[in-house]
Parts: C-alpha cells; structure tokens; sequence
C-alpha cells in the first residue's frame, strides 16, 4: 500500500502547472474552472460507451487520486448516462468527436496525450495503447501535485478547493520505448505511473501492456544450443585459431546452412507469439567472432566485425518479414560490433541497439573522452532506420558505492534523443535496493525519458524536498563532494568501478559525512524521513567500512580528522542489519548480499602477528592484507573462509583444485600505489598433492593491472613448494604498484585444496 505524506511529513511541492506544447513546458496562469469548490463537486467522470480497459484504469485511476486529495469521489459513468452534468472526458468519445472533429489521436502513437478544456468541460485523451492513461497520470502530476515517489511511497496534496487551468496540451514522447532497471521498476502499475513500457516492465494489460522483445537479448546460443547442434554442425559455430569452438564463441554468420536453421528457430517463437513485435537476434555476452575466412572477407569489405552481423541479420529480417511484416528483428551493436559497416545498412525492419558500455559515465558522452562512442552513434544514426541505446547508469561492480553520473544523466539522454535514438534502456542496479539514490535516479530518469527537454536541477531539487523533506540541501551538497572528487581526480568512471581510493579522499568523505550527519539531524524527529536518509547514507557507510584501516591510518600518521566509525564492529552489524531490513538483493552483480555479509564481517576479526620480515619495520614500510580483506569470487563455491589453525589469525581462504578461476583478489589502492617500489609476497600452502610428479603446478598467482589490461607478473607455483601443513612465502618480486592493479590467486589442480593466509608488501630499499 502507497504511503501517503501529510503536509507535516513533506515539504509542500508546489504545484507545476505545467503543459506541454509541442514537446515544450509553458506557464498555464488562466483558471478555466472548479473541480471542487469547498469540499463539493458537481462534476462526474465520463467513459465512452465501447471505453477500452486502458481507459477504464484511467478514469478509476483519477477518481481514486482526486477523492484521495479533495476528499470528493466523482461519478464514474457512461457517455450514455450522461445528462449534461459538468464532466471530464476519458477517451475519444462523442462528446470529444463533437467538440474536436480536427483532432487526429492517430497521429499521437501509442502513448501521445491529449488534455484540453472546453468551457467547463475537461477531456483526457491519447494514443490507442497508454495515451489516455498517460494524459490521466499528466493531469494528476502537473495540476492535482501528485507524485510516485517509489512504488510504495507517494505524495497525495489535501485541499478542500481544486481549480483546473486551462489546457491545451498534445504531446507525444520522442523516445517510444522506455525502460528502466531498478527493482523498483519492476513493479507494474508504478512503472506505468512513471510512463516506462519496457520489456522488463510487467505492466498489466488494464495499465496499457508493454514491449516485448522475444528473447530480449544474446539470443544466438539460446536459438541454436551448442549442446545441441555443435557435435554434428561445428561449422555453425566460430572457427578461433584455425579451429571450430563452441565456448565463449559466436556463431558463424556467413553460414547459409545455420542462418535457414536459425531463422526457422525465430519463426517458432513468433508462431507461439505473434502479437510481440519485436525479435532479439544478437551476440552472446562475451568476444569470440568468428574468423573463418569468409568472416574474414565480409569485415575486410565493410570494415568492422559489425559488417558479418548486419548481413547475417538482414538475411534474416527478410525471410521473417515474409511472415510477420510489422515485426522488427532487433540485434545489437556491442562491444566488438559497435563500430558501425561501412557499405551495408540495416534493413528497414531491423532495429539496432547500440551499447555504450565502454564510456565514461564521469562526463557526458559528448567529451572528449567519449569520442569513440560519439563517432559510432553518429555512424549508425546516418544508416539505420530503427536505433535503440543500452545506457549504463550504475556500477555493476559495487552496486552499493558513490556513483557520481547523476549530471550525465539528463545531457545523456538529450544526446541519444538528437541521434534519433528512439528506443532507451537505461540499465541500472536492478538487484539492490541500497544503492546510490536509486529511488531519485528512477524517478528522474523516467521523467527525462518522458520529456528529455525537463531541467535536471528541478527535477533532482523536487525529488530531494519532496522525498527527504529538511534533509534536501545537505543532501544536495554532499552530491556536489563526490561529483567534485570525481572531476577533481579526472577519474574515468566506467560502469564497473572497483574501489574509491584513487578519486575518494579522507578530506572528502570527511565532509561527505558531516554532510550526510546534517542530513540525519534535519529528519531525526519524522521516522519516515530518517529511514529514507539512513537508506541514502550507505554507499558512504560502505566506503568507510572497505577503507577503514588504511583511513584510519591516514588519519593518524597525517594528523587528520577521522569521521568513519568510532567502533567498525558495531557499524558493519548496523549496515547489514540495514541491507537485511530493505531486502537488499545484490551489492554487485549478481553476487548475493548474504553471501557478502560474512566477508564484511571478516574485515575487523583480529589480525595476527606481523610477518617476521616487517617486525621491525616502521609501520608506513609495509602494508599486510589478510584474508579477511579478500575479494572473493563466488564465496561458498569457488573459496571459503575456513578455520586453519596454521594461518597468522587461525584462519584462511580455501580454494578446491577443482577450478582454475581467480576466485582471490585484492585491489590495489593507494595505500600501496604510494609506497613506491615494494617487495610483494604471498603465504600460502596446499593439501596432499594430486600427483606424484612434485613439479606440477598447484598454485597460480599474480598481479593484474587493468589500465594495460595484462598480467604484471604470473608465478606458478610447483607441489613441492607449498604441500604441507605450514604456511611458506611465495615471491612475486618487486613492483611499483598502482591503483588499477589487483592481486589474484588461482588453485592449478596439482593439489586437493589450496590456502592463502594473506598477502604483504614492503618497501624496497
């Protein structure tokens, strides 16, 4: 159930007034009539007689918020019972055929609006599919003042008196397919409410439907299962290195014989499906193009891997639109394919949707450092006669961390919009519910895929009064403290941001949480209000809690202020407790919080003694890392935390000789980038040996450095090293460190289980 604020929980919102004329905002001053006057209306709600259900939901929908505001429920009733009493119009009736014969709703698409007074008449009209619920959910947001805050949480006004100004508004939304990726969002009938009509949008049919794309998206592995089909047709699939695979490969696209059987597969779907509209025939989620030589060929001729793709897909748009002539067959443009061919172009039924996953989200995408991608949208705008965008609004390596894109958002999507993009996903953190404002995000996201022309500032100033009441501008200035840190650090923010140590400073998350501390202060006597700023506050309680030991010893050895935790046990018991209590999902994705909670935990068990190479060391020579600050990779499958009493605190990370995955990392911040040259070692040891030959490997380790996106080093490690009970120390050299760079460890095979206690680093002299 909605909570509905009272005027001594929410600031008041004034009221916008707002309309839309040919896409534009303009002031609406002249008052046409009361609604209600004093608590009273003589006004009723009129449906037309053969009214759709869409229409239906829009007239409940009215009577419900108007009652809900005036304390008055208007009369829903028929055309036909209709004897002259004032009225609002719902849908294109007589009445509305009558008083607006010029009116063509047609030319509106499926979601265009119409709102227009009539002397004291008010008609709410619009597209075939949603328009009318749209016009409806318009009249209550910029003249009543309600608001959809989240899918439970809105803001009705009270008022005994409501006047409707005149209106004159015909609007029809540039971007038709609009979608979101927020839990929030997945919730139908508010989604409806903020106009979003994407595939991951279970929106009823009584809220209008929405979009459905069979398949949705890296359809080519589910259309034609290598588990199926590889054993008898490997050349269907790509040829790597003078050979036919099937894992992390494609398929082969100039292969006639798979293109007919492919085709046939995407015909069934739409026989079972027909009234869906749209088809996915795209990539699978990772690299390995075919390069066969007549793979080859084609990108030589069109200049691009994205050449191979849009004949292939073009071939098979054809053949579907044989049978389906109003469906279009969308592939993407993504990764190794988004540069666009230069001599093919798109079939007029193939939608291309091209992907921005490689920008930084730091600046527009109309930057400079951004010219890649604006090059590439520019390419595919001059050729394609569909173009949808897959946006990256969150970072999907820590969904609950600071990420400063929110003044990107709004240029962003006017940008796509000028590039005659007309189809937006904006993808987002849809496993947590504990992230970086999402429910701000959402809400102003769906807003500007509305409208891309609305101010971002009003728009994030509305949410921020409306939403957290008092707490709005230390709110406000805390976003400038992380948005200036990122700008500061020139930081090129991508969507999978692993730490906050190379742009986030001691100085600035001090002030972000005297910041976020007023905030507090402002809404500690409105529950409501305190819960919503405790939610906002957590990606910086999360950046404290990974930080805390090399902050706080910042702090001391600097003679700084420290405001993270004055006991981090406590405070990582309240964060989880918070994570639990909002049913958070994910805090990256898709790892699980549950499985998280443990390794937070394991970050302040007690560590022990140094290792004896430091202990006479000053403290800034060297730096441990214990298991403890781990990252690791599928906890609970691929590495455990375990009780070894042999381990410098009794415990350690287990890894099964079962895999070779880098199931243990350790980011590099700069705690250590500032160090300069620094000796790196690991201890480690491992079960009995799988073999009797002692020099097979059992251990792999090294230093990953993304910025070059290679291995520094690479040590393997043989069973004679490292079998037994006792830890020893591996070496990986000496290393000028730097904030890009990770340490990993992977068991080989050579042993049952291998163990890593912790890993440390020294000065070099």
């Amino acid at each position: 159930m909605g909570v509905t604020m009272n005027a001594t929980q929410l600031l008041i919102i004034p009221l916008l007034l707002t309309v839309f004329c040919a896409g534009k905002i303009t002031q609406a001053e002249e008052t046409a009539f009361s609604l209600v006057h004093d608590g009273e209306s003589p006004y009723v709600i009129v449906l037309r007689e053969d009214s759709t259900l869409v229409e239906q939901t829009a007239a409940n929908e009215l009577q419900q918020y108007l009652a809900k505001t005036t304390g008055v429920t208007l009369p829903i009733i028929s055309e036909a019972d209709h004897d002259g009493q004032p009225a609002i119009y719902i849908g294109p009736g007589k009445k509305f055929q009558t008083a607006f014969p010029d009116a063509d709703l047609e030319e509106l698409d499926a979601d265009g609006i119409f709102l227009r007074t009539l002397g004291d008449s008010l008609f709410l009209c619009g597209g075939k599919s949603r328009g009318t619920l749209y016009a409806v959910y318009t009249f209550l947001e910029d003249v009543v003042g309600c608001r959809w805050w989240t899918s439970t949480e809105e803001y009705v006004p009270h008022r005994t008196t409501l006047d409707v100004p005149k209106l004159d508004i015909t609007y029809t939304p540039t971007l038709r397919y609009r979608e979101l990726w927020y839990r929030d969002s997945f919730e139908g009938i508010f989604a409806s409410r903020l106009r979003l009509n994407g595939f991951h949008h279970p929106v009823p049919e009584s809220y209008g439907g929405h979009y459905n794309i069979l398949g949705f998206v890296h359809t080519f592995y589910p259309l034609l299962p290598p588990e199926q089909y590889f054993d008898q047709h490997p050349e269907w699939y790509s040829e790597i290195n003078g050979e036919r695979v099937w894992q992390h490969a494609q398929l082969c696209l100039t292969n006639d014989e798979m293109r007919k059987a492919l085709t046939e597969k995407a015909l069934e779907r739409l026989r079972a499906m027909p009234e869906a509209g749209y088809i996915s025939i795209s990539q699978n989620d990772w690299y390995g193009r075919c390069e066969c030589a007549d793979c080859l060929a084609v990108e030589e001729v069109e200049g691009a891997p994205s050449g191979p793709l849009i004949r292939f897909v073009n071939a098979v748009a054809e053949d579907i639109e044989k049978e389906f002539p109003d469906t279009l067959v969308e592939t993407l443009a993504y990764q190794y394919t988004r540069q666009a061919p230069k001599h093919v172009k798109p079939r007029h039924n193939v939608l291309v949707r091209l992907c921005s996953i490689e920008c930084s989200f730091s600046e527009p995408l109309t930057a400079e450092v951004n010219t890649d991608f604006r090059q590439d949208i520019e390419a595919w705008k001059e050729i394609s006669p569909q173009l949808f965008v897959w946006d990256y609004v969150a970072n999907f390596a820590s969904y609950i961390q600071p990420h400063p894109n929110w003044f990107v958002l709004a240029p962003n999507i006017r940008f796509f919009v000028e590039n005659n993009v007309r189809g937006l996903f904006e993808q987002g953190d849809g496993g947590s519910s504990v992230g970086d404002f999402l429910a701000m995000r959402a809400w102003i996201l769906s807003k500007l895929l509305w409208n891309p022309e609305q101010d971002f500032e009003t728009l994030l100033m509305e949410f921020l009064t409306g939403y957290y009441g008092p707490a709005a501008q230390p709110l406000r200035e805390y976003m400038d403290v992380i948005h200036e840190a990122v700008r500061r650090n020139n930081l090129f923010m991508r969507c999978y941001v692993h730490q906050t140590d190379d742009w986030l400073s001691l100085d600035d998350l001090n002030q972000a949480t005297a910041l976020m501390n007023q905030a507090e202060t402002a809404v500690l006597d409105d529950a409501v209000l305190h819960e919503r700023v405790i939610k906002a506050r957590m990606p910086l309680e999360h950046v404290w809690l990974l930080r805390y030991y090399p902050l706080e010893r910042e702090a001391q050895l600097a003679g700084k202020e420290f405001l993270g935790p004055e006991d981090p046990v406590a405070a990582v018991e309240s964060f989880i407790a918070n994570a639990e209590r909002f049913n958070n999902q994910e805090y990256r994705e898709a790892m699980r919080f549950e499985h998280y909670a443990p390794q937070l935990r394991a970050r302040f068990r007690a560590p022990g003694e140094a290792p004896e190479a430091c202990r006479e060391l000053d403290e800034s020579d060297y730096y441990v890392i214990t298991d403890s600050l781990f990252s690791l990779f599928r906890p609970g499958e691929l590495v455990t935390t375990v009780e070894d009493p042999a381990a410098s605190d009794g415990k350690a990370a287990r890894m099964p000789g079962t895999h070779s995955e880098w199931a243990i990392q350790y980011t590099i911040g700069q705690e250590i980038a500032e160090m300069g040259a620094v000796h790196c070692r690991i201890e480690v040891r491992a079960d009995d040996a799988e073999s009797e030959d002692t020099n097979l490997p059992v251990l792999q380790a090294g230093i990953y450095d993304t910025n070059i996106q290679q291995n520094v080093v690479v040590l393997e490690v043989p069973c004679e090293d490292i079998v037994g009970t006792e830890y020893r120390e591996i070496d990986l050299g000496v290393h000028n460190l730097a904030s890009g760079m990770y340490f990993w460890v992977a068991p080989a095979g050579g042993a049952s289980a291998v163990y890593v206690d912790r890993i440390y680093v020294m000065k070099s002299n």
